[in-house]
């Protein structure tokens, strides 16, 4: 049996499942994640590491842990660890998907939402005992329902987020790197190069993951191409963004507004002029937190876990290593 590190407390069954299988664990109890010089000594010491996205494991973190079989991280991304240079140490790298879609997608119109019909600043302003009376110029929004909307990246995320277009008469374009005719037929969704789709949308929602390819795939030639009446929603990764761009779009009144839930660096610095734009909506990284997609996420991860320590392969890989370590 083996012995197990998690880098932070986790819900659900995903710890019973772990006991259950005859593995040791052993869980960090801060609510920061693990120093790097603790998360190199707990992997050094451990045949399998349950990650988190917040933990950058490094090609030096894997290549002193001898014991280290896979590294199984509670996600669908995995910019946090090098899959190709772990497969080249016999050490699996697992991801979580398939779970998540719904829930992000969820939380994606809930921050499109929020920036369109000004709900945060509302509550804020409201908070703060601004509300006097009704107002007929108070807080004026954009409309949503009938509206076009530009998708940057149509996996299974993206695709939920133009289901729920649907709903809402949406005129709904999308840039991905392969046609999807079937979804094209399915929901009315039109293909365009990334610079139509922003010189035609009214909202841009980001749904790609962080690669060398998308790292400021938004930047300041794209956000120049978008209308000034234009919102951006990126719930994929921060990097996709280039931030000091944006922060600048924000202030030339490029674009109107934006809403996010991931930003760059986690968490954003409290001197960030990102905060101190009212147009603004920022959270912490939330957009699977519901209880029951975070469960099942967590026990995906411990699934894999076990599957690689029993000496089969993972269910979810990411990469495939040619050796894995079998001692």
């Amino acid at each position: 049996m083996g012995h197990v590190f998690i880098s932070r407390a986790v819900p659900g069954r995903a710890l019973d499942l772990l006991t259950a299988a005859g593995h040791s664990v052993e869980t960090w109890s801060g609510d920061l994640p693990p120093p790097p010089e603790t998360l190199g000594a707990k992997l050094a010491a451990a045949h399998a590491a349950f990650t988190t996205v917040v933990d950058f494991v490094s090609t030096g973190m894997l290549a002193a842990a001898p014991r280290l079989k896979i590294v199984a991280n509670m996600a669908v991304g995995y910019d946090n660890v090098d899959p190709v240079a772990a497969a080249g140490m016999g050490i699996w790298v697992t991801n979580t998907p398939g779970v998540l879609a719904e829930t992000t997608a969820d939380m994606a119109w809930a921050l499109l939402m929020a920036a369109a019909r000004n709900v945060v600043a509302g509550d804020r302003d409201t908070r703060a005992g601004g509300w006097q009376t009704w107002s007929p110029t108070g807080f004026l929004g954009v409309d949503v329902f009938g509206a076009t909307l530009g998708i940057v990246g149509l996996g299974e995320i993206g695709e939920a987020v133009a289901r729920r277009a649907t709903g809402f008469k949406m005129r709904v374009l999308y840039h991905s790197r392969t046609h999807k005719p079937a979804l094209e037929a399915d929901l009315g969704l039109e293909h365009r190069p990334l610079s139509e789709l922003l010189a035609e949308s009214d909202f841009v929602s980001l749904h790609t993951p962080l690669t060398a390819e998308t790292r400021h795939l938004m930047s300041t030639g794209q956000f120049a191409a978008m209308k000034p009446s234009a919102i951006l929603v990126n719930t994929s990764r921060g990097g996709v963004v280039d931030q000091d761009a944006l922060i600048e779009a924000l202030r030339s009144g490029a674009i109107a507004g934006a809403a996010l839930d991931v930003t760059t660096p986690e968490p954003l610095p409290l001197d960030s002029p990102l905060y101190g734009f009212p147009n603004v909506v920022i959270t912490p990284h939330i957009a699977s937190a519901s209880l029951a997609t975070r469960s099942r996420m967590a026990e995906m991860a411990a699934e894999n876990i076990i599957a690689v320590l029993k000496g089969t392969p993972p269910i979810h890989p990411v990469n495939h290593p040619a050796n894995p370590r079998q001692t």
